[in-house]
């Protein structure tokens, strides 16, 4: 018996505690690719992802699936678009409300796209998807040209998704798509009085999210001398309320996150920068009562953000959020460089609890050097993934070997058993002639339309020592620049196994409260018609933890253990018997004579 519980102890030990390389178990032989969106393309309740081809000029959806590989090309119709232009991002969205998924797709020319002596444009193409297929664009009929990359958004709060950028006369507008697959219609910004505002950077980190929880997203606007807060005060209307300075002596500034650090209720933004422009002096802050205050990251051993021009993913100082450890805090992840060999590599930055010097905030960021091993190699980007739909955010990378891309992936197994909340919220859309699709296990099921951006979901719950917990978050928030945000929330609960208290969902105003929510559950919330939400609904499912798996695992080991005791004891016994009849059998009986 103690010889079954070690083994069933060490079984669970080497499968749950030590990260593993499963890039093979992942994409199989597809490693020539690189992640640019995520989003459930076939709405089979699996994240596809959305991928570039070596070449940067060809976008290709890989299907996710419950065997290995987890990420496949499809069978049936091939999922791929090329264009002749390179591509800059792609945008995963239902842009004429059928409730089916496009793919938004921005190119730029180096040669005949440029304004006189002005920055080259952008095209923007849309990819327009079926239940089953994707229709290419043509590219030489893109659907708007613009400056930059444009903002995913509902700008009218009818669960189509339209776009908010600068025109080619320099101006901020928005671009409202509808039923009809043609060109949006173009709406631009009401600047009213506000024309002393800054025009915008390039590359931005714009972001549609509710910033003061009245449940309908706002504008986050990042210009080139400081950044912008536009309230939503309806449809069709965002008024100007004020501006944050950008953070002195910062020659470069990053893209900027809003995330919940201090687990208060509360989103904070969180800038990258670095004071000179090689990029050898950074820090990571956080805006705190009206002043830039740092979060204490300790770049040791000569790292510092990377930032290298014309190179992908590093052209620009990015950073991903996600609770990596499960405990509730976001943690990031973002590419250092090496100012002694040059050389690039994802890191994760996790949250923890504040020591010293912290200046009126709880929360610091500590770099774990070792976290992402065995990839110590030249990585040019990391980004959080949910492969197994468990709950726990494994790690997609992008290894860079003499400007040779290959997709990597990471499997984070935690060596305790973690809590967790799994939140998507989808348009509510619904379409009469593909009402019923496949569905995983053969079963058919109906489709609510796709990803929304900008809804706000929080959440409420009592640890196991009677504290509050507070968590809150944005679903979608940025698009363009391979911001790679999940179409999904995850809340890591810690060691709670409590229910969690109370969930609301808010978006176009309107909100809505689901209590008493089971831990390691995953919901999906339907807000149709998102104008009642006494209407919507949610679905919910449950997923078992280790800690029942393995206690399974283990009273199954028990229970065999004991069936074969029992049965090599009913042998023994049955081989007595047989002896004592065949003694029986042979002796003299006096009673005979």
């Amino acid at each position: 018996m103690a010889f079954l519980l070690k083994a069933l102890f060490l079984f669970y030990f080497c499968n749950f505690t030590f990260a593993t390389d499963i890039t093979n178990l992942v994409f199989g032989e597809i490693t020539d690719v690189l992640p640019a969106a995520f989003g459930d393309f076939n709405s089979d309740e699996l994240t596809d992802v959305f991928v570039l081809g070596s070449d940067g000029k060809t976008v290709e959806i890989l299907l996710a699936a419950e065997e290995e590989p987890l990420l496949r090309r499809s069978k049936t119709n091939k999922l791929t678009c090329k264009f002749e232009d390179h591509i800059t991002s792609v945008v995963p969205g239902d842009f004429d409300g059928d409730a089916l998924m496009d793919v938004l797709v921005t190119t730029v020319s180096s040669e005949n796209n440029q304004i006189s002596n002005g920055p080259s444009l952008t095209s923007v193409h849309i990819c327009w998807g079926g239940s089953t297929y994707m229709n290419c664009s043509r590219e030489s009929e893109p659907v708007l040209k613009l400056i930059g990359q444009p903002l995913a958004l509902d700008y009218n709060e009818d669960m189509i998704i339209d776009l908010f950028g600068v025109d080619k006369d320099g101006k901020r507008a928005f671009w409202i798509f509808d039923s009809v697959r043609g060109v949006p219609f173009r709406e631009e910004m009401a600047m009213e009085r506000h024309f002393n505002l800054s025009e915008l950077s390039r590359p931005h980190a714009h972001a549609f999210l509710d910033l003061n929880n009245d449940f309908r997203a706002d504008l986050f606007i990042t210009s080139k001398t400081e950044f912008e807060i536009w309230y939503g005060e309806g449809k069709r209307k965002f008024a100007f309320n004020h501006t944050i300075p950008h953070p002195k002596h910062a020659k470069v500034i990053g893209q900027s996150l809003y995330i919940d650090v201090e687990l208060k209720g509360q989103m904070k933004l969180v800038t990258p920068v670095c004071y000179d422009k090689e990029c050898t002096d950074c820090a990571l802050l956080v805006y705190l009562n009206d002043t830039w205050q740092s979060l204490g990251v300790n770049f040791e051993d000569g790292w510092c953000f990377a930032r290298i021009m014309e190179e992908k993913y590093t052209n620009v100082i990015t950073l991903h959020s996600g609770d990596f450890n499960m405990d509730g805090y976001p943690d990031i992840l973002t590419t250092l460089k090496s100012k002694v060999t040059s050389e690039t590599r994802s890191f994760l930055l996790e949250n923890i609890a504040c020591k010293s010097g912290c200046d009126r905030f709880s929360r610091n960021y500590q770099i774990q050097w070792n976290a992402l091993n065995p990839f110590t190699n030249s990585t040019a980007v990391a980004v959080f993934f949910d492969f197994y739909q468990d709950g726990t955010l494994d790690v997609i990378l992008v290894r860079n070997s003499d400007h040779k891309y290959r997709i990597a992936a990471f499997k984070n197994t935690l060596d305790y058993d973690a809590n967790f909340i799994k939140v998507m919220v989808l348009t509510g859309l619904t379409n009469d002639n593909n009402a019923m699709i496949d569905g995983r296990v053969a079963k058919k099921r109906r489709t609510y339309g796709t990803n929304l951006p900008g809804p706000s979901i929080s959440y409420r719950t009592t640890t196991q020592e009677g504290y509050q917990q507070h968590g809150i978050s944005a679903q979608l928030p940025q698009s363009a620049h391979f911001s790679l945000n999940l179409p999904y929330t995850i809340f890591g609960l810690g060691r709670t196994p409590n229910f969690v208290d109370t969930l609301v969902v808010g978006l176009s105003n309107y909100s809505k409260e689901f209590n008493q929510i089971i831990p390691n559950s995953q919901m999906v919330v339907i807000p149709w018609p998102a104008n009642e939400p006494s209407k919507w609904k949610a679905q919910l499912f449950v997923t078992p933890s280790k800690v029942i798996l393995t206690s399974v695992a283990a009273l199954t080991g028990i229970c065999g253990l004991i069936t074969l005791i029992i049965g090599i004891l009913y042998w023994k016994e049955r081989q007595e018997d047989k002896k004592e009849r065949l003694q029986e059998s042979h002796r003299f009986h006096f009673d005979a004579m």
